[in-house]
């Protein structure tokens, strides 16, 4: 079992190199001039170009990409241009939010995943199990924009029930806080992995039922909740794998949702950073969130291993 986390590990330096090279590269080529906003609209060409070379933005791209990689693997992934504050620091507190919404949507997308499909797997001629897979796939497509603001204005603001935006009121900050404000926008998250589930659980389920064995386990007379406890149970490695690419999609930062939610995370930082060209902060939120996919998919592959001795022997 350590071979194979090695073997993962050793698996995941090239990629995360590859996602750097992407990440700076993707970044330069964003429209706009960051020195030109640092500087303000009445600077002059003089300080402008004092300011690119205090950042080190009139160096040759493979000197400027060196300098940042190697800077990043410190631990030192730069200065936000506009808050002129370390962007480590903002954005692994970003991203501390962006992992209890991710959490927070995991626990709701598994219990509405395998409710729906379970219940399309054991009733598929049913009008209940078509409904079932029905809103699985509706789910998938919901667009999340539309979803939140839906949300807003019928749940929020049509019933009072639960708070428009924000991560924790006024009056308080404890659990119970946290989650009345971040269940709308946990909810919202949690429909497109919800569906994903909904629908691998239906077909491994289906799979499952129709193997050899449970026609063995009913002939020993085990009652049907037993025998389907051993199929659910042959379900695991596929419905481990899609959750664990779910809670990868979720720590990448639900833009959209953070955003409309105003829910501090990594998707709402990005996308602020993004709009003022804070090249450091916008390079540091995508390393992190694709290192954080790549170590999700680590564990998921060392989860499956250990269920499933035949995947560390592959």
């Amino acid at each position: 079992m350590t071979r194979f986390m090695i073997k993962r590990l050793v698996y995941a330096v090239p990629i995360l190199l590859g996602v750097a090279v992407i990440v700076f590269g993707t970044v330069k080529i964003i429209p706009g001039d960051p020195v030109a906003l640092l500087a303000g609209m009445n600077s002059t060409e003089e300080q402008k170009q004092a300011i690119r070379s205090s950042l080190g933005l009139d160096q040759n791209v493979i000197v400027q990409f060196w300098r940042w990689f190697s800077n990043a693997v410190t631990g030192d992934l730069g200065t936000s241009i506009a808050q002129h504050r370390p962007a480590g620091g903002l954005v692994f507190s970003a991203f501390g939010n962006t992992l209890i919404l991710a959490l927070y949507a995991m626990v709701i997308a598994l219990v509405l995943g395998v409710l729906l499909g379970s219940v399309a797997a054991l009733m598929p001629k049913s009008w209940i199990g078509k409904t079932c897979s029905a809103i699985s796939s509706i789910a998938v497509s919901a667009p999340q924009y539309s979803v939140a603001l839906l949300f807003i204005i019928f749940v929020a603001l049509g019933t009072g029930a639960f708070p428009v935006s924000g991560i924790h009121g006024n009056s308080g900050r404890g659990l119970v806080d946290l989650l009345w404000h971040g269940f709308l926008p946990a909810l919202t998250s949690a429909l497109v992995p919800a569906g994903m589930i909904g629908r691998v659980f239906r077909a491994s389920l289906l799979d499952a039922l129709s193997m050899d064995f449970v026609e063995a386990l009913h002939a020993r007379g085990l009652s049907r909740y037993r025998v389907l406890g051993h199929a659910m149970h042959n379900t695991l490695p596929s419905l481990l794998t899609m959750a664990g690419l779910q809670v990868g999609y979720l720590l990448g930062g639900v833009v959209f949702v953070e955003t409309i939610f105003s829910w501090p995370g990594l998707g709402q930082l990005l996308f602020s950073s993004i709009s003022n060209r804070d090249l450091p902060v916008t390079q540091a939120g995508v390393l992190v969130s694709a290192a954080a996919f790549v170590l999700v998919n680590i564990v998921v592959d060392s989860a499956h291993a250990l269920i499933d001795s035949r995947v560390r022997t592959a």
